[in-house]
């Protein structure tokens, strides 16, 4: 697959792992830790062996191992103190780096078998909290950072999505609360969906009435929900859509039809604290995050 990134810069290093690159020139040249290889024009760039080595380091070094005595072990002596470490000590930051090395590999069978141990110490719900969100929060800034491409960001995300599915379909599906229905829906052009399904599943979890809509949805589709007469909260996910110079309209529209109705909208995501300033006369409310909405339900 030549679309697999295996060329990093020391900036991607950096990016990736946390550590400033000023520290890991000094890392290579005190004590060998890496060994970069060098283009034609005597540019650094190194291998996806040096990537994963130096996020095994960082754990390490993070969980107070002295540079001077990793850099006396052996690749491998360091690959299996990390781990031991990992399942003793640091468990999500393992998993972390599993991760990102898995998406930058597009390593299904590694994203798989990490989170597969992770179920044997935690639940699905604490993996997503402690696990998944810093991970996916690290994703955004590597990707505002052109550390990585389109390609990894789908691949990974869709593999966190079949979790989410999995787990929503293996749940004893009850409703115990019948009084409102929760209608999830992103709007148009909007795909990023990790969120709004997690969102989804905690709801069901909770024994809550849902009706999931998915992606890119034009706001007169709902138009069925908004003329129903049973109470409805919308819940909706911004990342990226509405652009900027579209997102307060897009507010102002949804005031104008859920006014004289009970109904309501919850909005999370980065797009949505756009408008957070906005007194809105209808039920109108903005969260940072999912996390954020589900600790107000």
């Amino acid at each position: 697959m030549n679309n697999i990134k295996t060329i990093f810069t020391i900036k991607d290093l950096e990016n990736i792992s946390g550590i400033k690159a000023h520290t890991i020139r000094i890392w290579e040249k005190r004590y060998g830790l890496l060994e970069p290889n060098r283009t034609d024009t005597n540019i650094r760039y190194y291998s996806s062996d040096s990537l994963m080595k130096l996020l095994n380091v960082a754990l390490l070094n993070k969980h107070n191992f002295k540079i001077s005595k990793i850099a006396m072990m052996s690749g491998d002596q360091i690959k299996v103190n990390a781990r031991e470490l990992a399942f003793k000590y640091a468990v999500n930051d393992e998993a972390i780096n599993s991760f990102k090395i898995a998406m930058f590999q597009f390593d299904k069978a590694l994203f798989n078998n990490t989170y597969n141990k992770l179920l044997h110490q935690k639940t699905f719900r604490q993996i997503f909290k402690d696990v998944f969100i810093p991970f996916l929060n690290h994703i955004g800034l590597l990707w505002q950072t052109d550390t990585l491409l389109p390609a990894h960001e789908h691949f990974i995300s869709n593999l966190i999505l079949q979790k989410i599915q999995i787990n929503i379909e293996n749940l004893e599906y009850s409703v115990s609360n019948t009084d409102i229905t929760y209608v999830l829906f992103l709007p148009e052009n909007e795909i990023h969906e990790l969120g709004l399904m997690y969102l989804n599943y905690e709801l069901v979890l909770r024994g809550c009435q849902t009706i999931y809509l998915g992606q890119s949805l034009p706001l007169n589709n709902l138009n069925y929900f908004f003329e129903s007469e049973s109470k409805v909260c919308f819940i909706t996910s911004m990342t990226v859509r509405p652009y900027d110079d579209k997102i307060v309209d897009y507010f102002y529209e949804i005031e104008n039809i859920l006014k004289n109705t009970d109904h309501q909208l919850f909005a999370v995501g980065k797009k949505a604290m756009d408008v957070s300033s906005i007194d809105f006369k209808s039920k109108i409310s903005v969260f940072p995050s999912a996390i954020e909405l589900l600790n107000q339900l």
